[in-house]
Formats: C-alpha cells, structure tokens, sequence
C-alpha cells in the first residue's frame, strides 16, 4: 500500500509538536491527515468521519481528557482501525496502555517516545503497512458464514510464509505458516477477522488440518529444490480437544514424505488448561510421533511456568509485545532476558517474534537467541514467493 493512501490522525494537545508531527507525515507521504487538540476533541471528529482513519496517533498526558481515555473509546466505539501511542512518559507506561488497548480488541501499532522523528514515524506505518493486500476495512471483509465455510472448503484459505533466520549465521531455518483468505476479487482478509468465526462455528480442526497440509505441500516443493526448511504451524486450542488430531497429523506428514521433526506445531499458554486432561495427553502423543511443540507468545498469559512444567515443550517463543523496542526499553529487555535464561537451562529452542530492527536484532544477538522472526527479515508472502523472499535476506552487517 502506498502510503498516500493512509488517513492518519495526530492527536496532541501542545501545538507546534502537532504541527510537527503533521509535517513529518507529509513529508513521508502521508497526504490525508486529521487532528486533534485533546481527546474529547480528537473523538468529535473521528465521529464524523464517513470511513475509520487507518492510525491514530495519540499523546497520553493531555489536560481534559487524556490519552488512556481517549484511547479506550476509540476502541469501544470503533473509530480507528489502529492506534499508536507517542509519549515522553515511563516506557513501562507505555507499554501498559498498549496491553490495556489490544484487551479491548483494537489493533495497536506499537509507542514511540518523544521528541518524534521522520525515522519512527516510518517504523510504525511500516507496521500497519504489514497488512498490504488485505481488506482495506472490516466493511469490505463483510462475509457471512456459509461464505467463509464454503472458502475454506474450496481451498482459498490458504498459508503465507514468514521466515524464521538463526542468529549466528543468518540462515534462513524455518517458516510459519499463517492464515490468509485469498477472496476471488483480489482482496486478502488477515485472520484476525475470520479464525474466531471459523473457530466459533466448529471448523477450528478444518483449519489447522488444511493449513498443515498445504504448508506440507510447499515444504515438499521446497525440500525437493534443495531448500531445507522446518515448518511451524498453529493449533487452534479447540483442536488440542480432539483425541484424533496426533494420528491425522501424522497421517498428513506421512502423505507428502514430511518427518514429524520437520514441524513444529505452536500452542498458546491458554490452549492447554482449557481441557488439560485430554490435551496434555494429546501432546504427549504428538512428541512421541516426533513432532515439535513450542509455546508461543510465552509471557502474555497467566499459566506459562505451569505449561512449561506440564508440556513437553522443545521451543519457546517469545511474544512481540516483548521483543520489540526491547533494546531501549530496559523492562522490556529483562522480560527477554529472563525468557532466554528459562530456556537455556530447560533446554529449549528460543525463537523471537516481532524482530523489526537492527537494534533489536543485535540485542538478542549478544542475548544468545538462536533464531529470528519478523519484518526485518521478511513480510508473510504467498508459498510462491517464498524463495525470491529468502534471496533477498540479509544478515545485518553483512
């Protein structure tokens, strides 16, 4: 998407940093802006806007108002299809508001704190340009159900690929497989708008046995051109209650010549408490069978030591939410910090999501991380695309 595109709103109380902040956008392309001068006033005019603004940008520490507020309506009543967060308050601060906003299911791009710069600035339009493709809004994802059943059924939900890279030499190890409804019109849907459907209306098995398979299709293609590649797909927590999933993913692999060690299926906390009888057990049998487990997202759920002393984990995955900025947020750091230190002596593979810069990527680097995930290193791109995608990757300070 090119950025001329992108409706985005400043939302600052101070002014000239207003006016600063309007310039930066222009100047990186931005040519559709709003603004606000606090929050009551910030909302007044997302009211009346006929199409939800892409990013909102908002200052905390406003008089009337302030940002936390500001931000929680937004979400409630819908006005934005994202927010960031800029401020020269506590990262930690910072770091909660986002928390509290992605609760209220708004699509948070990250904070950056003040003064702010052309450079960040394009770091967080970068993050909602990750999106390219997709439905530009949820209005035109409207589908009904028996659509999305049906799309599921005639194969156009399908997996994309983002790389996964090992620190020490850079070598592109692995991919995940992530869901994308390609729609006959040319339109991509994310599936934050269609997984909890397919997941509510009982297809959650459907999903996870078709994006298994067809990422075994490509890992054959990619294995038979010489490109070795371990796959990671996520299970769907109400499939960890089907006695059956071990032995129909096995049967799955078996059927395109894939060994069980080349995937690595991808719990969250949350998945395995909900029936832990049944799904411990079933994740005993998926590593007697030879498949990966990794826990993912480890840190933002309530049960991660619990999982890790229960579940026969062989890789941790540490959530965005953590590793981005990390190198300048101290908070942030030891949260990575702590997560490799529990890793090492549990003997686990450590895999970083959400790596977006050089800075991040040297920091988990001197930590001892052992493989990297994110758009430093490459974007979701279709199977097709894939091998061009890994030919462009390079080590940074290569």
């Amino acid at each position: 998407m090119s950025w001329s595109e992108l409706q985005v709103m400043v939302v600052e109380d101070h002014g000239f940093q207003r006016r600063i902040a309007l310039r930066l956008l222009n100047e990186l392309g931005v040519e559709r802006t709003l603004e606000g001068a606090d929050g009551l006033h910030a909302l007044n005019v997302l009211r009346q806007q006929s199409t939800l603004p892409d990013v909102v940008l908002v200052d905390l520490d406003m008089p009337g108002m302030d940002g936390v507020e500001c931000i929680g309506l937004i979400a409630h009543e819908r006005l934005a299809r994202s927010v960031a967060v800029v401020s020269a308050l506590d990262p930690a601060l910072l770091h909660t508001v986002q928390s509290m906003a992605r609760a209220y299911g708004l699509r948070v791009l990250g904070s950056v704190e003040k003064p702010l710069t052309r450079e960040k600035l394009e770091v967080l339009l970068a993050r909602f340009d990750d999106h390219v493709g997709e439905a530009k809004d949820e209005s035109k994802a409207d589908f009904s159900v028996p659509d999305l059943v049906a799309a599921l059924q005639q194969g156009q939900i399908v997996p994309w690929f983002q790389p996964q890279v090992e620190f020490g030499n850079g070598k592109v190890v692995g991919v995940e497989a992530l869901a994308r409804w390609e729609r006959p019109d040319g339109s991509v849907v994310g599936p934050v708008l269609f997984v909890p459907v397919l997941e509510r209306e009982g297809y959650a098995n459907l999903l996870t046995d078709c994006m298994l398979e067809q990422g075994c299709q490509w890992l054959q293609r990619w294995h038979q051109s010489g490109m070795r590649l371990k796959l990671s797909v996520n299970v769907s927590p109400l499939a960890l209650a089907d006695s059956t999933a071990a032995d129909r993913y096995q049967a799955i692999t078996e059927n395109y010549g894939i060994l069980p060690e080349d995937v690595v299926l991808e719990i969250t906390e949350s998945s395995v408490m909900s029936d832990a009888a049944r799904g411990l057990g079933l994740l005993a049998r998926l590593r007697l069978k030879g498949f990966g487990l990794s826990i993912d997202d480890f840190g933002t759920g309530y049960s991660s030591l619990a999982q890790l002393a229960q579940v026969p984990f062989t890789e941790l995955k540490i959530d965005k939410e953590f590793v981005f900025g990390s190198h300048a947020q101290p908070r942030k750091r030891a949260m990575v910090e702590a997560s490799l230190d529990l890793a090492r002596k549990l003997n686990l593979v450590t895999v970083a999501e959400g790596v977006e810069t050089i800075e991040d990527w040297q920091m988990l680097a001197e930590l001892g991380c052992d493989i990297a995930q994110g758009w430093l290193i490459g974007r979701p791109v279709p199977g097709s695309e894939l091998q061009a995608a890994v030919a462009r990757w390079r080590r940074p300070g290569n």
